[in-house]
């Protein structure tokens, strides 16, 4: 299990398990299953809602001030 466990970590950061530099940090089956998950998709429809709702308050104040 040590061995598989170092193996892992040496794919991992690129074969160099004491440089922590360019290491990642993924769960072994997250990789094998691309796409968007419902929370993907929850997070970005909610920055966008946050951008469109904010961008005509922020726009009004540029034009107020100016």
């Amino acid at each position: 299990m040590a061995y598989h466990s170092l193996r892992y970590e040496q794919e991992l950061c690129g074969g160099d398990v004491n440089s922590q530099e360019h290491c990642i940090a993924v769960k072994p089956g997250l990789a094998a299953k691309p796409g968007f998950t419902t929370e993907d998709i929850l997070w970005a429809a909610g920055i966008w809602s946050v951008i469109l709702t904010l961008s005509p308050v922020i726009l009004f104040y540029v034009l107020m001030v100016a």
